[in-house]
């Protein structure tokens, strides 16, 4: 599951995210992604699971960026605790994804497997995606 290994503060504000993405919202290393079309927190449990789905459909074979990484830490309190006394312990991580956010990239494997593959993706995560191509790319004919 992924969460930093150290933060400066254990825990943060909740902030509700607005406007639209002006980070990551190009493709940097692969031909293929998929962009947020919402604004959402993605857990790491989610971000993993999207992960997984990818690399069992396109078997191991091309290459995965994963271009969001959860660093806010989400705090709870236990069941039935009185209110007040404090803020909980954090109990999760999360990544914040504004619209236009490129979240995953894939290359080296042909167009329709990279689609296929970034779809099981995009069911894992709770918010709208589009699947995206490279605008110099040209499909090889073999």
């Amino acid at each position: 599951m992924l969460q930093p290994k150290k933060t400066k503060y254990r825990k943060q504000q909740k902030m509700i995210p607005r406007g639209n993405s002006y980070r990551g919202d190009q493709l940097a290393f692969g031909s293929f992604g998929i962009k947020s079309l919402g604004t959402s927190w993605i857990t790491g449990r989610q971000i993993e699971a999207a992960r997984q789905a990818v690399t069992r459909h396109m078997k191991r074979e091309g290459k995965i960026w994963i271009r969001i990484f959860p660093d806010k830490p989400i705090t709870k309190k236990p069941a039935e605790v009185r209110m007040g006394k404090g803020k909980g312990a954090p109990e999760y991580f999360v990544a914040t994804v504004k619209p236009g956010r490129i979240m995953f990239e894939v290359e080296g494997v042909p167009m329709e497997l990279a689609k296929e593959a970034l779809r099981l993706a995009a069911q894992k995560l709770p918010v709208n995606t589009k699947f995206i191509v490279r605008r110099d790319y040209v499909e090889e004919l073999t």
